[in-house]
Order: C-alpha cells, then structure tokens, then sequence
C-alpha cells in the first residue's frame, strides 16, 4: 500500500527533529507531495511530523 504525504504546514519555528523528519520524507516545500510504501518506520516518521502533513492512501 502506498501513502501521498502533502506538506500543509511551513517548518519554520518547529523542533529541529520535526524539520529533519520532514527532510528525510523529501519534504521541504509547502504543498510538496511525496508518495511512499507505507511501513513501520514510515509510519513512525509520519506519526511525528502529524500536525503539519495531510494523508492519504494511494491505489
């Protein structure tokens, strides 16, 4: 199963490990879409950054 992951909200004035998680995701930009495989690690990461991505499943 795959996810789109949409950066909603800027990273500026958030933790540096939010930042960073987000970067390591290939978001960077607001409004940046990345689709990925969804997995434990994925999910861990996605968990973290959750206030500032919108996810969905993609087919």
């Amino acid at each position: 199963m795959k996810v789109q992951i949409k950066l909603t909200r800027s990273l500026i004035g958030h933790k540096p490990n939010q930042v960073k998680t987000a970067h390591a995701l290939g978001l960077r930009k607001v409004n940046q879409v990345v689709v990925k495989e969804a997995n434990e690690a994925l999910n861990g990461m996605i968990r973290t950054i959750a206030h500032l991505v919108s996810v969905s499943e993609v087919e």
